[in-house]
């Protein structure tokens, strides 16, 4: 499959699904592709057809954007390595979930969520600790006991108790000695970064002058916006530089606000009036330095 034709079967899940979809991010090099909103959950994308292609800097930047997105970053993809991605199984890269097309759409049309997840060597499930010690206690079984019923060890039975995965094969004995299902669905919303520790690196911004106002800058890599401005509760997506190569995309930044729930704003380094160019605020350098406070600010993207 094509990456237009990934992208756009993307798109078609999502909607059925009944999420806000914004328009597809052209730029190269581009830590995501798109971004989908239903309710409170959303989603940054990124769709490729080989999931070995995301490598450490584009999982970060897409974890970093997705962060302050407030979303969950999902990688959608047809291969690993030399195999397709299996259906109702969940890859990792870098922290960040990849998964088929098929998996998108059980999950967020059907609400069939995925139970298995690779990792080196096989296919394995995450069974639920306490509900299996809860079982084998009424069965009076002890660690060991169930370790032969199994060919494992006491060790092990402890660890499947305290949470570590294991494999379909051995989660299906024990489902059939128990005659009762513990295989722990994976949320696909349950994101846990690995980036996030890392904190942001001190970074020269050519908009570093509003810190005066009193704002957060947030620098934004591979993405159609080059900075999040926040302020207070609110927060503005934001582009930078000239206008050939700014305003062409104000459109875009705009369309991801809306769906994210966001303002967008665009600063010109050489335009020196303001105006509106679908719901985003395009506004000159000079203009901007004149503001004396955050308020002030979010009055001009709100109008």
């Amino acid at each position: 499959m094509s990456q237009e034709r990934l992208l756009s079967t993307v798109t078609s899940v999502l909607l059925m699904g009944g999420f806000r979809v914004s328009e597809k991010f052209s730029m190269r090099p581009r830590s995501f592709d798109m971004v989908a909103r239903k309710k409170n959950v959303i989603l940054v994308i990124k769709a490729v057809t080989h999931i070995d292609s995301v490598g450490e800097d584009t999982a970060r930047d897409l974890d970093h954007v997705a962060r302050y997105l407030k979303g969950s970053p999902l990688i959608i993809g047809e291969r690993a390595r030399d195999a397709e991605l299996e259906r109702g199984a969940v890859y990792v890269r870098y922290g960040i979930f990849a998964i088929s097309v098929a998996t998108l759409y059980d999950a967020f049309v059907e609400g069939v969520p995925p139970l298995v997840y690779a990792s080196p060597g096989g296919l394995y499930v995450n069974i639920n600790g306490d509900v299996l010690r809860e079982l084998r206690e009424k069965r009076n079984l002890s660690l060991g006991d169930l370790g032969s019923m199994l060919g494992v060890s006491r060790r092990t039975i402890s660890k499947y108790e305290s949470g570590m995965g294991t494999t379909l094969d051995v989660a299906q004995k024990i489902e059939e000695i128990f005659d009762a299902p513990l295989v722990r669905a994976i949320d696909l919303l349950a994101y846990r970064s690995i980036f996030a520790d890392e904190g942001e690196a001190p970074e020269e911004s050519p908009m570093g002058f509003l810190e005066r106002i009193g704002v957060k800058l947030h620098a934004m890599h591979r993405a159609p916006f080059q900075a999040l401005i926040e302020i207070s509760d609110e927060s503005i997506l934001t582009g930078y530089g000239s206008s050939q190569k700014v305003v062409k995309r104000a459109a875009l930044i705009g369309n991801i606000s809306q769906v994210t729930g966001m303002h967008a704003m665009c600063v010109l380094t050489d335009y020196h009036k303001q105006k509106r160019i679908g719901k985003t605020l395009v506004i000159g350098e000079q203009r901007l330095q004149t503001l004396q406070d955050g308020e002030e600010l979010i009055e001009l993207v709100s109008k």
